[in-house]
């Protein structure tokens, strides 16, 4: 069952044993506090779950935490840190033992909008926990914006490429809060534990973005990009990870034999508007960076910083298709990243993160621009009428 709620009082409502799954972003104006200070200092706070990146969003993408014991310093006396991003698969939900003695378990954490980024797995991996165990612990989460909005791109993860970076059936870019998507994954896992989404505007939350997720989506601008330019991680270009604008700049060392191809063709510059790789959308802007960490660290890198026009729609996704089939093509020294990439399935890291054999045979050059255009309008839409007629409209 799943319950809505504007003010819970949170010693009435969860008992003397509280659960959070947690980071930095459950920080909290009103008091003044990241939520599981308040818990402890109202002595109800047993347990903090922290995802990937730790507690405050330190730790690098792919770092594992297996060794929480440093959080002990913070002085929570009587409160234990349990990482849910370890080295072995079982560390990515939390176990039976550290749930069946809470009362309840809250969840506030900012996602990105993406399926990509892997706290909305650690979400589902709990939620599936408590239904394998037929558990009913209690279950709050806190509502939160998405900052990628409502827009729609990408189609459903297929289930073979389904990984500890996407859910089988969500769409890249899936135009639901977190509130939402958790009542999503609620229902199709046909969960039964007492599920309570709780508007984020009367816990004093912030506006997204005012508090990083992760160390490298730094603001607001970056959703614009997330769900096109996080394929770069499939490949051997650098995605912007070392720079200050990671995902809006990418680039390699050897992309500069791309600089002739204006020349050759007669273009005027890279958004001339029959230039294959134009969109309304974003501008390209090429230019050098060094990466200080990552891909290339202390090699000049000849990329470009993609400049979001704000009056015109933009298709993140579809972009970057076409960016990356683009270079694959113009430049020799591409390749896509070989080798297992995440948890929880043995394909490349493109695979898993285009998760659609359609959408990988154009980047491998055997879709048309145009099919493929078609095709992610009537995926686009099938996944907006999902949500429309089988999910909440705010309750609360």
């Amino acid at each position: 069952m799943i319950r809505y709620f504007n003010n819970p009082v949170w010693e009435e409502s969860t008992g003397n044993k509280v659960g959070i799954v947690c980071n930095q972003t459950a920080w909290h104006p009103q008091t003044g506090e990241y939520l599981f200070e308040t818990f402890y200092r109202l002595g109800i706070l047993k347990r903090v779950f922290m995802p990937e990146h730790g507690l405050f969003g330190e730790l690098q993408d792919q770092v594992k935490l297996d060794d929480s014991s440093a959080y002990d310093r913070l002085g929570f006396e009587g409160c234990e840190f349990v990482s849910l991003y370890g080295s072995d698969e079982a560390s990515l939900s939390a176990n039976d033992a550290k749930l069946n003695d809470l009362d309840a378990l809250i969840v506030d954490l900012q996602d990105v909008g993406v399926r990509y980024y892997t706290y909305l797995s650690t979400l589902r991996n709990i939620f599936m926990r408590l239904k394998n165990s037929a558990s009913m612990l209690p279950v709050w989460v806190i509502d939160r914006e998405n900052p990628a909005g409502k827009h729609v791109e990408g189609t459903p993860l297929k289930a073979e490429y389904s990984s500890f970076i996407g859910i089988s059936g969500l769409p890249h870019r899936y135009g639901l809060s977190f509130g939402e998507v958790a009542a999503y994954l609620y229902t199709e896992l046909q969960a039964d534990f007492p599920l309570n989404i709780v508007s984020k505007r009367t816990v004093g939350g912030i506006e997204p973005w005012a508090i990083p997720p992760s160390p490298n989506i730094p603001g607001l601008f970056t959703a614009d990009f997330y769900s096109g330019q996080c394929l770069w991680e499939g490949t051997n270009v650098s995605e912007g990870r070392g720079t200050t604008r990671p995902f809006e700049v990418f680039g390699a060392p050897w992309m500069e034999s791309v600089a002739d191809y204006n020349r050759k063709h007669n273009f005027n510059g890279w958004n001339d508007p029959a230039h294959p790789l134009y969109d309304p959308g974003a501008l390209l802007r090429w230019h050098r960076f060094i990466p200080t960490f990552h891909k290339y660290k202390d090699q000049v890198c000849f990329g470009f910083q993609l400049l979001r026009q704000p009056a015109n729609n933009y298709h993140a996704l579809l972009h970057a298709l076409k960016i990356i089939r683009f270079i694959a093509e113009n430049c020799s020294d591409f390749a896509f990243r070989p080798g297992k990439y995440e948890a929880g399935n043995d394909r490349t890291a493109i695979e898993l993160l285009v998760g659609d054999n359609v959408l990988l045979n154009y980047l491998y050059g055997k879709e048309t621009l145009a099919d493929i255009r078609n095709y992610l309008s009537e995926e686009e839409y099938r996944w907006k009428s999902l949500i429309q007629t089988s999910l909440l409209s705010k309750r609360y």
